[in-house]
């Protein structure tokens, strides 16, 4: 297998389309437009496999809550042999304008309840992040927002934005990382039309 791609999030309907699940519903989108059923289960998971942008593909979405998603991703690390370098998490990031972009190599988890567990199970945090912004809510609960569902404003950007997210991701297949970063880490034409909607400051 030559890349491993993990959308985090929350299974169940009640967390569908909250801002903590914008992992799955990135992940969702690929599968959609690459025609790779996640219709298979273990490893706690749901998954599926196959060819895309001219590489070997895992697709995962685990199935345990975000805090415990290095259970399923480090056994299907292991059982696909697939080094921690060639795979790439997509999270949410509070630290990013809603619908900001941001890929990025290593580090720590800043937090991320998704990619502390990652590291629980044994991650050393070398391997590719897919940053995708919600921003920050004005009162301090998190909780509740990160778990809340995206305002109006926002949906009408979102199916855009995640093509944007599957489009990153095939540049980092295609491209390599400091190429598809150098394009994904820029400022698209879009922020104007957003910072004219109020969705950016």
């Amino acid at each position: 297998m030559d890349h491993f791609i993990v959308g985090l999030g929350n299974p169940g309907p009640q967390y569908a389309k909250t801002r903590h699940n914008i992992g799955f519903m990135v992940t969702d989108r690929l599968a959609d437009q690459q025609r790779l059923d996640l219709n298979r289960c273990k490893f706690n998971a749901r998954y599926g496999s196959g060819n895309a942008f001219g590489r070997s593909l895992l697709v995962m979405q685990p199935q345990t809550f975000m805090n415990l998603s290095g259970r399923a991703v480090r056994p299907a690390a292991d059982f696909f042999q697939i080094p921690e370098e060639q795979m790439l998490v997509v999270h949410d990031d509070l630290d990013l304008p809603f619908g900001t972009l941001k890929l990025k190599f290593g580090g720590g988890h800043g937090g991320h309840n998704g990619l502390r567990s990652l590291m629980t199970e044994g991650f050393k945090g070398q391997f590719v992040r897919l940053r995708f912004g919600i921003g920050r809510p004005t009162c301090p609960d998190t909780a509740d927002y990160v778990l809340g569902r995206f305002t109006p404003e926002e949906q009408e950007w979102l199916p855009g934005l995640i093509d944007d997210a599957v489009l990153a991701i095939e540049k980092w297949i295609t491209l390599g990382l400091q190429k598809a970063m150098n394009q994904v880490n820029t400022k698209p034409a879009t922020d104007e039309k957003k910072k004219d909607s109020g969705l950016l400051p």
